[in-house]
């Protein structure tokens, strides 16, 4: 693996900061070394918002990435602040509800997801995140999917326990989404 650096954007009260803590977690679990570095406007929610996720086999020198090898963007003013600065090889998994143009580059592999729309439409619509991330699993094969429920279970607080099984559900659909 050597190194992974994730970037994770969007408005803040999309669930950034989560997506990202909860790939951090596997990272805690699986025995890497990890980062998990959050930045958010003073808004937080309806500002921006993104997080940087490092794995790696070896001590990380610096949490910020900023060349990510995988992006994970849920709005258009995010997408066009960090797209170009994905890797060549990368990945990019994005919200097609709310980003309707596609992808620019073509060194990169990119992954839209209606995840607003599948979210809304199964009774989650606060877990859009968490389908992106689910599709980011199963494309990237960076977290173990033995793992899910042992980090949904720590991430989770106590006071949404109720969205346990719905966060799995979430990250399921975005699994099995196909387009």
């Amino acid at each position: 693996m050597a190194q992974t650096g994730m970037l994770f954007a969007g408005f803040g009260g999309q669930g950034i900061l989560f997506s990202g803590k909860f790939c951090a977690y596997d990272g805690l679990i699986s025995d890497k070394q990890v980062s998990w570095l959050p930045s958010y406007g003073p808004e937080m929610r309806g500002g921006t918002a993104s997080c940087s996720v490092v794995f790696s086999d070896e001590i990380i020198g610096s949490p910020i990435v900023t060349n990510p090898d995988i992006l994970v963007v849920m709005n258009l003013p995010s997408l066009d602040k960090y797209e170009p600065a994905v890797v060549p090889g990368g990945k990019i998994f994005y919200d097609s509800t709310l980003i309707s143009r596609p992808i620019a580059r073509t060194d990169v592999q990119a992954f839209g997801v209606p995840a607003t729309k599948l979210a809304a439409d199964n009774g989650m619509p606060t877990l859009a995140n968490m389908i992106l991330v689910g599709k980011m699993i199963k494309e990237t094969g960076i977290i173990s999917t033995e793992n899910i429920d042992k980090i949904i279970d720590k991430i989770v607080s106590a006071r949404h326990q109720d969205l346990k099984e719905l966060n799995a559900k979430a990250i399921k659909m975005g699994f099995d989404y196909q387009d």
